[in-house]
């Protein structure tokens, strides 16, 4: 996919020696088409990081697509300079008028904390009540979903005994559901998380279908409203060295750790991890951006419908 990005992004020239095409705006501007319009909450603390983890899969698509980032008003960044923010990064109320065909919404490292202690849940909930009427289909990573699945349908995340760490087989739970469209019947995925989510509570929803799960790290794929929301509870973004990255800084910081299971050969964390998740990563998101906003979404975003839930969801509160 030509994915058209700021010329002067760090992502870009990371992009291009991927051989990925990244189309300057000039020349987006010249093609007599509509763009995709995808907007990208990064709540992670490594925003250059996620942003590109992003992007790279955005662009697997012969689709274009126009992406705005935007980061919290109300959290101060501390990992992500400034300068960056200010030239890249646009905050709520910029985008407050605006409608989109996708968004994304990312994980963020404060699973361990209830959901109203995190400094941004207010500001977020409106977020997330504003996709419903200005938004076709979001796509809710890891702790992304869970304050989603929390704050739409009141499933509860639990704690865990200890860190969901590694990358782990996973088992299609609906075959006929168009999103799955290619996949193997087993597929891996990364995980890394101190948290899950509640199964009996989203079994018991009559909104939310399980799409594919784990054995052993739980429901990783769900669908709610007919996909115009889909939560991702694993990491499919990661990249081939982010456990390596995350297993080395607790380690370095003396924090109980295991070694990323079915990651390294041999669990040996001198020899380079084995990847075996970027198929399955790149068809879950070229089949939601084809079937679930493209195929699907009014070529006149004013004429968007709005979402509306049922009371067991977010109208009941």
């Amino acid at each position: 996919m030509p994915i058209k990005i700021p010329d002067t992004l760090p992502a870009k020239e990371v992009l291009i020696r991927e051989n990925i095409f990244v189309m300057d705006e000039s020349r987006a501007y010249a093609q007599d088409i509509r763009p995709i319009k995808m907007v990208i909450l990064n709540l992670m603390p490594t925003k250059i990081v996620t942003e590109t983890q992003l992007l790279r899969l955005l662009s697997n698509t012969p689709l274009q697509v126009d992406v705005t980032l935007l980061h919290m008003a109300t959290h101060e960044s501390k990992n992500t300079p400034k300068e960056h923010l200010i030239k890249f990064y646009n905050v709520f109320d910029d985008i407050r008028p605006q409608k989109f065909d996708g968004m994304i919404i990312t994980g963020a490292p404060v699973e361990l904390l209830n959901f109203e202690d995190v400094d941004y849940i207010d500001e977020l909930k409106d977020i997330m009540d504003w996709t419903l009427e200005n938004v076709y289909s979001t796509m809710f990573i890891c702790w992304g979903a869970q304050a989603a699945l929390y704050h739409f349908y009141r499933i509860p995340k639990v704690p865990l005994e200890k860190k969901m760490f590694g990358i782990f087989p996973h088992t299609i739970a609906h075959k006929d559901y168009v999103l799955l469209r290619g996949f193997d019947d087993i597929f891996y995925a990364p995980h890394s998380r101190h948290t899950g989510i509640d199964r009996k509570a989203v079994e018991n929803s009559s909104e939310i279908e399980i799409l594919a799960e784990s054995e052993e790290a739980g429901i990783y794929l769900m669908s709610a409203q007919e996909g115009r929301q889909i939560f991702i509870t694993g990491h499919p973004e990661y990249d081939p060295l982010t456990l390596k990255q995350e297993y080395d800084r607790d380690i370095s910081r003396g924090l109980p750790i295991d070694i990323p299971k079915n990651y390294f050969p041999g669990d040996d964390p001198s020899k380079p991890p084995i990847v075996n998740w970027r198929g399955h990563a790149n068809l879950l998101f070229s089949n939601w951006l084809n079937y679930f906003i493209y195929q699907e979404t009014p070529y006149d975003l004013n004429e968007l419908p709005k979402i509306s839930l049922k009371k067991e969801g977010k109208e009941n509160e």
